[in-house]
């Protein structure tokens, strides 16, 4: 029995030995900074811990300022860190370069029309409406609405760099192009609270915000992609629950900007 024990810890000292450390510390880590981020970044830590500082009639809004600011945090500060000082990466490596920025700009360019139709067709249901914008309140005044979505790039940084970066280019040594699905698979399951056509579009998001990203050798141009994705679906999702505007034809949307100017 000690001889077979010996033998079975011998084994798996050598199979340790032979992972690569960067590629298991990436999958690991990424783990420790959702949970840090579902936790001490949640709004609940915020409102228990911390809404007391601040003016009441400002904690409803900063409490979803502090969500997105500690995703900054250990989305792209941590993770990002951590490659740079404690694997030697250059900052090229790792997705934080420009890359080919001139095709991620014509790319960029082309999606946004896609974008704004899509959220316009999305916005039309109620399931969307209950849920974006995420406060509540900026639905209802454009002040909260800037500064909430200002607030809001902050969490874009973190959550795009976490996958599109820290995972994607932290495992592409060892995984080559399936990096792209291995990032695909978690920044999935984050979804599974969305309306139902939101989650199954993470998917198909995930593999192409990953492709374009691994093409494109920088995390940057997910940023403003994913950022003007939400940005004009909230707004879209204003103006319907401020003007009652429904439907998703011309002249559905001639009524809601008409409802709109004339309000």
């Amino acid at each position: 029995m000690i001889k077979r024990l010996r033998h079975e810890w011998k084994q798996l000292v050598e199979a340790a030995r032979s992972l690569d450390r960067q590629t298991v510390f990436v999958l690991t880590t990424c783990i420790v900074f959702v949970i840090l981020q579902q936790t001490l970044g949640s709004r609940r830590f915020f409102r228990t811990e911390l809404s007391e500082l601040f003016a009441e009639d400002w904690r409803g809004l900063l409490s979803w300022g502090w969500w997105f600011a500690v995703q900054g945090v250990t989305g792209f500060v941590l993770p990002a860190g951590a490659l740079l000082l404690l694997f030697r990466r250059r900052p090229a490596e790792i997705g934080l370069g420009l890359g080919d920025w001139k095709l991620a700009s014509v790319l960029a360019l082309l999606y946004l029309p896609l974008v704004t139709v899509g959220t316009w067709v999305l916005s039309d249901g109620t399931e969307f409406q209950a849920q974006y914008p995420h406060y509540q309140p900026a639905a209802l005044d454009w002040k909260f609405f800037l500064i909430y979505e200002a607030l809001f790039l902050f969490y874009w940084v973190g959550w795009e760099y976490l996958w599109r970066g820290f995972v994607l280019f932290g495992t592409a040594h060892t995984f080559g192009l399936y990096a792209i699905f291995v990032q695909t698979v978690p920044f999935a399951l984050l979804h599974l609270n969305k309306p139902l056509p939101e989650a199954l579009l993470s998917i198909v998001g995930g593999i192409a915000l990953g492709a374009l990203v691994w093409r494109c050798r920088s995390f940057w141009i997910a940023v403003p992609l994913h950022a003007a994705q939400m940005l004009i679906l909230d707004f879209w999702c204003s103006l319907r629950i401020r003007t009652g505007v429904s439907g998703i034809g011309f002249g559905a949307l001639a009524d809601l900007l008409s409802a709109w100017w004339g309000g």
